[in-house]
C-alpha cells in the first residue's frame, strides 16, 4: 500500500480485466490477431510480411488478367477505338481556336465547322507539298544515288575498311537472292498493307465524324458519363477525369511543339547541307516525334541514311552531327523545362510504357503508350490524395460564354412568352 505526502495510506482502485474482445493489443499484433479493422482470422504460422505480399500478389494478377481481356476484347473493333482515341488528341489540340471563335460571338456549330475544315484544308495541304516534293526530287535523287554509290565504292576501297568490288558484289547478290527466295512473304506483306490502308481509310472517317462531337459537346457527353457513376463517386471521377483530361492535353500541345521544333532543325540542316527531299524529311520528322525516343532515333537514321546515300560519308557525318545536336536540344531543354511540368514521368518509365505498348499494340501502342500512361499517373495521384474534396473548380453544366448564357436566357424568355400568348389564346377560342 502506497501513502500519501502527510503520511496517510493512498486508497487502492479495484483491478478490474477488460473483457477478451475490449482488451487493447500491440499494434504489430492487431492484424494477426482480427483486430484493428481486420476481422479476418489469420494463420499465426504464416508472417505478416508474406500475408501482405500474397494479398498484394494476387490483387495486381487480377489487375493484369483484365487488362489482358480488355486488350484481347479490343481487338475486333481496334479501328474504332483508334479514331476515337485520335478524336480525343486533335480535340484537345483544336478545343482553344473553338473556343476562341465562340468568345468572338460565333455560334458552337460555325465555330467547329470552321476549326475542321481548317484542320482538313491544313493537312491536306501539307500532304500535296510532300507529293510534289516527292515527284520532283526523286528525278534528281536518282542521278545523286547513283553519284554517291560510286563515291561510296571509292571510300570503301581506298578507306581503313579496304573492301573490295567483288566483295561488295557478292553482299548485293546475296541480297537479291533473300529477295527472290521469300516473294511469297513480300505479296503476302503488300496484300496485308492492302488492308491496312483500308483500316486505316476507316479510321479516318470515324475519327473526323467523332471528332465533330468532342468539340461541339464535350463537356455534355463527360457529363453524361459522369452521370453513370454512383452519385456518392460522382465528383470523384468528374475531378479525376478532368484532371487526366487537362494532363493528356497538356502532353499533346507540348509533344507537337517539340516535334515542330525537331522537325524545323533536321529540315533546316537537311537543306543547308543539300540533303535532298528536306521538307519530306522534315515532314516524317515531325510526325515520328510522337513516338517518344524511339521515332527521333529511327527518323534521325533516315536522314543520315539518306545523306550518305545521295552526298558521300562526309555529309552523312555532318548531317548525323546536326541531328545528335537537335536531339540534345530536345532531350537536355525541351523535355525537362517544357515536358517536365505537364507530365512527371521518368525516362525509364517512358522507355518502357513505349516498349510495352508496341509489343501490345505495335505502332498505336508506341504512339498512346505515354499519354495513356501520363493520364493513369494524374488520376491515381488525384484519387489517392482524394484532391476533390478540396477541388472547387469541379464543374457540374457545360461551360458557356456570357453572351451565349445571355442568347440562352432570351431565347427562353421568348419561348414563355409564345406559351403565354397561347394560354391566354385558348379561353378566347372555347368562349367563340
Amino acid at each position: 500500500m502506497s501513502t500519501t505526502e502527510d503520511g496517510a495510506a493512498e486508497p487502492q482502485l479495484p483491478i478490474t480485466t477488460p473483457p477478451p474482445g475490449d482488451r487493447p493489443t500491440e499494434p504489430w499484433t492487431r492484424r494477426s490477431s482480427g483486430q484493428g479493422g481486420d476481422s479476418r482470422r489469420q494463420d499465426p504460422h504464416i508472417p505478416f510480411a508474406l500475408n501482405t505480399a500474397a494479398a498484394w500478389s494476387w490483387r495486381l494478377l487480377f489487375v493484369l488478367i483484365m487488362a489482358g481481356v480488355i486488350v484481347w476484347l479490343s481487338r475486333p473493333v481496334s479501328t474504332i477505338l483508334v479514331g476515337v482515341a485520335v478524336a480525343a488528341l486533335l480535340a484537345g489540340l483544336l478545343t482553344p481556336a473553338v473556343r476562341w471563335l465562340r468568345k468572338h460571338r460565333i455560334g458552337s456549330r460555325w465555330a467547329t465547322a470552321i476549326t475542321e475544315i481548317g484542320l482538313i484544308v491544313v493537312v491536306l495541304g501539307l500532304l500535296t507539298l510532300v507529293g510534289q516534293q516527292l515527284v520532283s526530287g526523286f528525278t534528281d535523287l536518282s542521278d545523286q544515288v547513283v553519284a554517291g554509290y560510286h563515291q561510296l565504292m571509292d571510300w570503301l576501297a581506298d578507306g581503313p575498311l579496304h573492301v573490295t568490288v567483288d566483295q561488295v558484289d557478292q553482299a548485293i547478290s546475296s541480297v537479291t537472292a533473300t529477295i527472290k527466295d521469300n516473294s511469297s512473304q513480300i505479296l503476302a506483306g503488300a496484300a496485308s498493307f492492302g488492308s491496312t490502308a483500308g483500316n486505316v481509310g476507316e479510321g479516318l472517317v470515324i475519327c473526323l465524324f467523332t471528332l465533330i462531337f468532342f468539340l461541339l459537346e464535350g463537356e455534355r457527353i463527360w457529363l453524361f458519363l459522369v452521370g453513370l457513376a454512383p452519385k456518392s463517386a460522382r465528383r470523384a471521377v468528374n475531378g479525376a477525369g478532368r484532371r487526366g483530361w487537362h494532363s493528356l492535353v497538356s502532353y499533346t500541345r507540348i509533344q507537337v511543339f517539340v516535334a515542330f521544333v525537331d522537325a524545323v532543325g533536321i529540315g533546316l540542316a537537311a537543306f543547308f547541307l543539300g540533303v535532298p527531299l528536306a521538307f519530306p524529311l522534315a515532314v516524317l520528322v515531325f510526325l515520328s516525334s510522337f513516338v517518344p525516343i524511339i521515332g527521333a532515333l529511327l527518323s534521325g537514321a533516315v536522314a543520315v541514311l539518306l545523306a550518305l546515300v545521295a552526298n558521300g560519308p562526309i555529309n552523312a557525318v555532318l548531317m548525323l552531327a546536326a541531328v545528335l545536336l537537335v536531339q540534345q536540344i530536345e532531350s537536355h531543354l525541351l523535355q525537362p523545362l517544357v515536358m517536365g511540368k505537364a507530365v512527371s514521368l521518368h525516362p525509364l518509365a517512358v522507355v518502357l510504357a513505349v516498349a510495352v505498348g508496341t509489343t501490345l499494340l505495335g505502332i498505336v501502342g508506341a504512339v498512346f503508350a505515354v499519354p495513356a500512361l501520363a493520364v493513369l499517373n494524374t488520376v491515381i495521384r488525384y484519387l489517392a490524395g482524394r484532391q476533390w474534396e478540396q477541388d472547387d473548380a469541379i464543374r457540374t453544366e457545360p461551360f458557356r460564354f456570357d453572351w451565349e448564357i445571355a442568347k440562352a436566357r432570351k431565347k427562353s424568355l421568348k419561348q414563355k412568352a409564345k406559351e403565354k400568348l397561347r394560354e391566354e389564346a385558348q379561353p378566347e377560342e372555347q368562349t367563340a
